[in-house]
């Protein structure tokens, strides 16, 4: 089994690429076969600076790793397109030799009158084809001496696949079943132009060829396209070793109708690109999935289950656990609905799962691109301490701001006014006394301690603890207070309670002010 990713370098890799990559790739290493990346590059004009890179760097971020391409070799390369320009022209003459192609000399603008004048009687679908193609300059309406004539002047022309009339052509869809094209409704498309580049027909075809290609499994949109593609492998006499084609449905957009697009990322606020891209203009740059926190094993579990499932209740699968799982007979053929929800829901789901040293490894890497000095081992609590209130990796240093800063930028001021009242200075104060005397910081030591302070003073846990809470983290939530005690460690532990009665006056002097 050979299949093949091919996308063209034209910007930045839509999340609908992505799982055509990953389901291309499961079904590779399913059947021990080889996945392909082949960079089409053929549309020069689209040609985006930075695209390609941009593909290796999201594939390979999501451990969709080609065993083929431009970057890894192989022996059926080149993998891109533009240094494959010198096959394609032989194909496309072939085609003209053999009757199955002709060449086409008609401007844009003649083009385009033609399909109005087709309009204006009523043919709202005219296209350049069985129809139409006798009433337009190409060598099937001029002499061979005409056409001899301008392809020695070297004026631009096209080379166009000549579809048959009244014909079907059918092709067994892997996940769609038998799909069949009336000729009539197929138009000549464009497969070779005179600068020497085929269009996306032609050299997807003979590439697929000649890279030994069995199974082409591509976007929904592509589908329309394949009648074309069954005649050309008919026409060059390649049929009976013609690749299965799978049709994938279409992502849909969390609202309403239609595809999911980058419009909906803009509009919603959530990205849909794997990784961020940054055009000229903000209009055309978007944030990633990995700088908005997402883990890319939590990505790729997310998208294998947007147009596929296993058939059980099973939700959390490995890339290895879905390489086991895959096949093609369990992809659906409706649009999937892109629930960003679910997505988030699969992220939290992985970072709780994730061993604390592994978590550690990316929460420090954050904090010191946010020019925080941690450590491994406060790095390794710190993440065991917020892993469970984390919906993103950037949600780590959000919610333990108050342990990673000097001092608390900001506190509850309506819980302050609330809780600090009556002996709760004096009650801080004397504690704050007990720590100075503690050597052992450790959080299970902290607990006892203070339970016999309490005990010897014969007060109650709410005559401390929303002072000591609010004095060591500026909030009344967030995690044990001992475990902050521990990581904040003595002497930071002790000076935000030494500075806290004051600040908490100061809040409700404010306040009645």
């Amino acid at each position: 089994m050979r299949v093949r990713f091919a996308p063209s370098p034209t910007g930045a890799l839509h999340i609908g690429g992505v799982r055509t990559a990953l389901y291309n790739y499961l079904l590779a290493k399913k059947h021990g076969g080889t996945f392909i990346l082949r960079i089409e590059d053929t549309d020069q004009k689209r040609y985006v600076p930075g695209a390609e890179d941009y593909i290796k760097n999201a594939l390979n971020w999501c451990g969709i790793n080609p065993d083929e391409g431009p970057d890894q070799g192989g022996d059926f390369g080149p993998y891109r397109q533009s240094e494959r320009k010198d096959m394609y022209a032989q194909y496309a003459y072939q085609l003209v030799e053999n009757g199955n192609a002709y060449y086409a000399f008609d401007t844009p603008e003649e083009i385009e009158a033609m399909r109005q004048a087709a309009q204006a009687a009523g043919d709202h679908g005219a296209k350049y084809g069985v129809g139409t193609r006798m009433n337009m300059k190409n060598s099937l309406t001029f002499s061979a001496e005409e056409t001899k004539a301008w392809l020695d002047a070297a004026k631009p022309y096209t080379i166009r696949l000549k579809i048959p009339e009244d014909e079907v052509v059918s092709v067994e869809d892997e996940i769609r079943g038998k799909v069949q094209f009336e000729s009539k409704e197929l138009d000549d498309k464009v497969i070779f132009k005179s600068d020497g580049m085929p269009t996306y027909h032609l050299a997807n075809v003979v590439d697929d060829h000649g890279m030994q290609i069995t199974h082409v499994i591509r976007g929904e949109e592509w589908l329309s396209s394949t009648g074309h593609h069954v005649y050309l492998y008919r026409f060059l006499g390649w049929e009976d070793v013609m690749p299965k084609f799978a049709h994938l449905p279409l992502i849909l957009s969390p609202v309403g109708k239609g595809k999911l697009s980058k419009r909906h990322g803009k509009k919603f606020g959530f990205p849909v690109f794997p990784l961020s891209w940054i055009a000229e203009n903000e209009e055309d740059s978007f944030e990633g999935f990995k700088e908005a926190g997402y883990l890319p094993e939590a990505l790729v579990n997310f998208l294998a289950f947007l147009g596929w499932n296993p058939g059980t209740e099973q939700e959390i699968f490995s890339l290895e656990q879905l390489v086991e799982a895959f096949s093609l007979e369990r992809i659906n053929k409706g649009g999937a609905r892109f629930d960003i929800d679910k997505a988030k829901w699969y992220n939290q789901q992985y970072i709780l799962g994730m061993p604390d040293t592994k978590l550690a490894e990316e929460f420090k890497l954050m904090a010191q691109g946010r020019g925080y000095d941690v450590d491994d081992k406060f790095a390794v609590s710190y993440a065991a301490m917020f892993k469970e209130r984390a919906q993103f990796l950037p949600d780590l240093l959000v919610q333990g701001k108050f342990l990673l800063d000097d001092k608390i930028e900001e506190y509850d001021q309506k819980s302050v006014r609330k809780k600090w009242k009556g002996d709760a200075e004096a009650v801080m104060l004397d504690y704050v006394g007990v720590l100075t005397e503690v050597d052992n910081f450790n959080a299970n030591h902290l607990e006892e301690l203070t339970k016999t302070f309490l005990e010897k003073k014969e007060l109650g846990f709410g005559a401390l603890f929303p002072g000591l809470r609010l004095g060591l983290s500026g909030s009344l939530k967030g995690p044990a207070v001992f475990d902050i005690m521990q990581l904040l460690g003595k002497e930071k532990t002790i000076k935000r309670l030494q500075l806290a009665p004051s600040i908490f006056a100061k809040i409700k002097e404010e306040h009645n002010a």
